[in-house]
């Protein structure tokens, strides 16, 4: 086994560390890792990630479901737009990118590159939501739905959906406000609502790229069982470290590891 290869494996650990120690964002690790480290080609890479968060989620969501802290209404109403346009995007539209969208000059905007550059502006998103997040410490009461709130909420779905098919990750940094905000959700019941909505929409994109991507299940499913484990290591170690510091640390890191992506990539 490489060097690379062992960099790769344990890279898995530290996702599911981050995901079972901060609740988020561990997921927005897998692409780099599978791309950089271990050799794959970034719509292989966004693929894969897709199991491995939804897989990962969906053990988070059943820890959740026994603490009864998941808004199942919320979580039809935000998952079934979100489902749609997952499945689609990896179905139809990964499939059927040309391999360079469009060329100036010298330079060529390739479907690989397109990726990488989303993906880094994903990062970057992240990791400002990660620093500049407050910890909300008061219950919200949930007020009724309305017509505007399922509108919104449809929208930002179709949106959050879309971006998780096109880069392997989650969106939980998205999903999470849009729950508090729009929904008036709890935190807490915010959070837990979002893994399984996370769980959903990567299990099911990723059910989009059986017919047109080769999977290595061998080497999936190592890698997965390694993030699980690492997920567990992580719940352990959230009682005993501050959350709050190791999110904002992370927040910079995944800064860090966007402008690394669009150099490499660009230049």
């Amino acid at each position: 086994m490489e060097l690379t290869e062992i960099i790769g494996y344990f890279g898995a650990l530290i996702v599911g560390l981050v995901l079972g120690l901060i609740g988020g964002g561990g997921s927005i690790l897998t692409v780099p890792i599978l791309v950089y480290f271990l050799g794959f080609s970034p719509i292989v890479a966004t693929s894969y990630s897709l199991f491995v968060v939804g897989s990962t989620s969906l053990i988070g969501t059943f820890r959740n479901i026994r603490k009864k802290t998941i808004d199942f209404k919320t979580a039809i109403i935000f998952a079934i737009p979100s489902i749609l346009a997952v499945f689609m995007m990896r179905s139809l539209v990964i499939p059927n990118l040309p391999d360079v969208l469009f060329s100036i000059g010298k330079f060529h905007l390739t479907n690989s590159l397109f990726i990488m550059l989303v993906f880094a502006l994903i990062m970057l998103l992240a990791g400002w939501s990660m620093i500049k997040s407050k910890e909300i410490t008061t219950e919200q009461e949930i007020k009724e739905y309305d017509s505007n709130h399922y509108l919104a909420i449809g929208t930002q779905a179709i949106g959050i959906g879309a971006l998780a098919g096109l880069v392997g990750a989650g969106g939980g940094f998205l999903i999470v406000p849009a729950l508090v905000l729009l929904v008036k959700l709890p935190i807490k019941k915010a959070i837990s609502t979002s893994l399984f909505i996370i769980a959903i929409q990567s299990l099911i994109g990723f059910l989009g790229d059986l017919n047109t991507i080769e999977i290595d299940w061998n080497f999936l499913i190592r890698f997965t069982i390694i993030s699980i484990i690492g997920i567990f290591i992580g719940l352990a170690l959230s009682k005993k470290i501050s959350a709050k510091g190791l999110k904002r640390g992370f927040g910079y890191f995944t800064l860090i590891m966007a402008i690394y992506i669009t150099y490499k990539e660009l230049f």
